[in-house]
């Protein structure tokens, strides 16, 4: 796309995103399950978040799965098993964590079809450092189908529940990558150095063990407007996003990079007064961390470009995930969780 959009075409262009849509999926879930289950010790587990975070001792145990795209599985599997290890890697370090292993559930129609996405999990194993050990594989299938589930450990947490009035929204990535050529995917990571790959990704446990930062999430294939909608949702706040002030690559138009899903990305809802500690961490290594919106009162996501302003989401109408705090059951969950968090 080459011409530039208006906020209203970009805005229409946005909720038709299937990025966005299928985030409406995880409805079935909350539906079921609540916004929370109960641990043994009748600790609450909020669900919503990039992982479970499981209390264990003075810290948290860090779950999480995914499922790979069918057509990326089909078309590029050396790229979908390499995906499916980074996006659980990035899901444990988005909450202040650092991995522990992976397992991995594959399904292929023959030793041959299954080769290549055993390669491509092998090669990120191996550049983030986090080993596979175990799960489940069969050559016998109708399909190909491939998802991985990660284990992990916090100290401290980084959550989706925590985000304040006021906090300053921080957009974080890396823009020494290029665009998929099939999909809409910013790579940073295929052909990257492994050290710095590993040490980009740790500045987020540093940040959560620092006390700068308690609120975030990873940027997820909703883009950054479908994360600071699961962002907001579970926080039972509103924002403003200033549209205007994402800048994309060179060469990459803006709608494009709002709907990219980048191998590096976090949104980041920190107070204020953490603004000018946090953005050198990440400056000093190259990266992107800038301010992109700001946190308000109410219940609606509000996007700004230039002089133009609309409503994009309201939760009053409409929901996302539907894990919002008006969902849960044990309202003191979300007051605890905030506490450990900080």
């Amino acid at each position: 796309m080459t011409k530039e959009l208006t906020l209203e075409e970009l805005a229409a262009e946005l909720r038709r995103s299937l990025g966005i849509l299928h985030k409406q999926d995880i409805q079935t879930a909350a539906n079921r399950l609540g916004s929370f289950v109960p641990f043994t010790d009748q600790s609450p587990i909020l669900l919503g978040d990039d992982c479970a975070a499981i209390p264990d001792g003075d810290g948290y145990l860090l779950l999480a799965a995914e499922g790979m795209w069918p057509t990326l599985v089909e078309t590029d599997p050396w790229f979908a098993g390499w995906c499916a290890v980074m996006v659980n890697v990035s899901d444990i370090y988005a909450m202040g964590g650092r991995p522990i292993a992976v397992v991995d559930t594959i399904w292929s129609q023959s030793p041959q079809q299954v080769d290549p996405l055993w390669r491509g999990m092998v090669a990120a194993s191996q550049a983030f450092n986090v080993p596979i050990v175990g799960g489940h594989t069969s050559c016998h299938s109708p399909y190909a189908a491939l998802s991985v589930a990660i284990l992990g450990r916090a100290n401290h947490l980084i959550t989706s529940f925590s985000a304040q009035p006021g906090d300053v929204l921080l957009h974080v990535t890396d823009m020494q990558g290029q665009m998929h050529p099939q999909y809409p995917f910013w790579n940073a990571a295929t052909e990257a150095d492994c050290d710095r790959l590993r040490q980009n990704l740790a500045l987020l446990p540093t940040l959560a063990e620092s006390g700068l930062c308690d609120t975030g999430k990873d940027i997820s294939m909703g883009g950054i407007v479908g994360t600071a909608l699961m962002l907001l949702e579970t926080s039972g706040c509103g924002a403003v996003l200033n549209v205007g002030s994402i800048a994309p690559p060179p060469g990459i138009d803006l709608l494009s990079w709002l709907l990219s899903f980048p191998s590096y990305g976090f949104l980041l809802s920190v107070r204020p007064e953490a603004v000018a500690q946090i953005q050198p961490e990440f400056h000093s290594r190259g990266l992107v961390c800038e301010p992109v919106g700001t946190i308000t009162n109410g219940q609606t996501l509000n996007l700004k470009l230039g002089d133009a302003s609309l409503c994009f989401w309201d939760f009053a109408s409409e929901s996302l995930t539907g894990f919002a705090p008006g969902a849960l059951k044990n309202p003191q969950a979300v007051a605890r969780m905030r506490a450990d968090a900080q």
